[in-house]
């Protein structure tokens, strides 16, 4: 069938505009048969010189270098993709911080000698009454439950990109790329998404640096921050890991969500596992004990793990491990929902990853290596291990195209005899269970 398309080369002869199968038709009929290259026998892309030094021969060929621009960036953003998307509706979120007696770890404090409603209350003061007891007297008094509050405000993530009058009519004839417009705002697209993706996943050090100290704040607040603890901050520090070596932690790392992490603020901590410290020596090789610590802790903790992002290196070494032990990786379907939206199985939104135990592995190119290995070879990416019912990311405007000038009539708003176009997205990161989100960090192969 005329136009069917069936390998990369119809495909390209398709998208270059090659029909009819015969020759090359890119390639100018000239009555001079001359070699591409100046010496003889050499290949075409061993010379930095594309022709000949025959003149005559130059002036008779053209380069064509077709429409299609192939991208060699791997642009991925899967934590951004697979992170839930809800509605920016409200700028706070209460939560609940402590029992009403019982204290605020994952388990009931039965241990201590404390009054009715104490963090530590003796075990026969929880409840327990004689027949016909009076009311707020006594064993039986009034008790509740401590809150707090988070808040949050919206961060805009935009990106702004021009191209002129002129390079886009000429784009649309000789050898260009045609509609430069269209190429643009699709790279464009795919940079404002991976950018997106980069903020989520920034590391915990970049929050103390003198590069990043100012302005880091007005991006999405990292996943890497969020799934922290006050231990974790305090060992970087005392490992030399931030600029701040000594004193009082860096307020950029200890706020959240309009409050601050202390020693005290246990609630606000999640489950990480750095091992015995962050020293150059401490590093631990990933095992299957040191994942399903971190499982088992989680799930105790009252969490119920959605997702596993972590790199492609401790994926692979994942994998090495199940097959030594005559075990594999399953494969699942994931797909994708959007505020109770579920994609239909088979269609293209879902995609096939990894899981463990049931939960899918999503890789990140962009996952930290947080740690002071010996070697920086030695190192793997950081686990991240999210229930995602209680870690959203909270969009106030979706991700908008915008774009004015002298295309649209109007070069005196952009001032320039072009067009300007925005990419623009207003969203921000929120939690309301940090107990329920795990890390592993200080990871090595061997």
């Amino acid at each position: 069938m005329s136009g069917y398309i069936k390998t990369m080369k119809d495909l390209e002869a398709a998208s270059y505009g090659i029909r009819g199968g015969s020759g090359n038709a890119l390639l100018k009929a000239q009555g001079v048969v001359g070699g591409l290259v100046g010496t003889a026998g050499a290949s075409h892309d061993a010379s930095t010189a594309f022709l000949s030094s025959n003149s005559a021969i130059s002036d008779l060929y053209n380069v064509v270098y077709g429409q299609k621009v192939w991208s060699m960036l791997n642009q991925e953003a899967n934590a951004l993709a697979m992170l839930s998307k809800r509605p920016y509706t409200s700028s706070g979120w209460r939560i609940l911080k402590s029992r009403a007696a019982g204290g605020s770890g994952n388990a009931f404090d039965l241990t201590g000698t404390g009054a009715v409603g104490a963090d530590d209350p003796r075990p026969s003061l929880i409840g327990g009454l004689q027949e016909n007891a009076t009311i707020a007297d006594g064993d039986f008094l009034a008790i509740t439950p401590t809150y707090t509050k988070l808040w949050t405000s919206p961060k805009t993530v935009a990106h702004l990109f021009e191209f002129s009058e002129l390079a886009l009519e000429m784009a649309k004839i000789d050898d260009g790329v045609g509609d430069i417009r269209a190429l643009i705002r699709e790279d464009m697209g795919k940079h404002h998404a991976e950018v997106q993706n980069v903020m989520l996943l920034m590391p915990m050090e970049q929050y103390d640096t003198a590069t990043t100290l100012t302005k880091l704040g007005q991006g999405y607040t990292s996943l890497m921050k969020i799934v922290s603890s006050f231990e974790e901050i305090t060992e970087m520090r005392d490992n030399t890991m931030i600029a701040t070596t000594s004193g009082t932690v860096p307020t950029t790392m200890t706020n959240l969500f309009g409050t601050t992490r202390t020693a005290t603020t246990g609630h606000l901590d999640a489950e990480v596992d750095f091992g015995a410290g962050y020293g150059a020596t401490e590093a631990r090789v990933l095992t299957l004990t040191i994942l399903n610590d971190m499982l088992r802790k989680l799930r105790e903790a009252g969490g119920s793990p959605k997702v596993i992002l972590t790199g492609y290196d401790t994926i692979q070494h994942l994998g090495d491990l199940l097959q030594a032990q005559e075990r594999f990786l399953d494969r699942k379907e994931v797909i994708p929902t959007h505020n109770g939206v579920r994609g239909v199985k088979g269609s293209e939104v879902g995609f096939r990853v990894a899981t463990y135990y049931d939960i899918p592995i999503i890789p990140c190119k962009d996952m930290p290596k947080t740690g002071k290995h010996a070697t920086a070879a030695e190192k793997l990416s950081d686990i991240l291990i999210l229930d995602t019912d209680h870690l959203w990311l909270s969009v106030m405007k979706p991700t908008q195209y915008f774009e004015d000038g002298i295309d649209h009539g109007n070069p005196f708003g952009v001032g320039k005899l072009g067009n300007q176009a925005i990419y623009r997205t207003v969203a921000e990161t929120a939690c309301s269970f940090f107990k329920g989100q795990g890390k592993i960090t200080n990871l090595k192969s061997a």
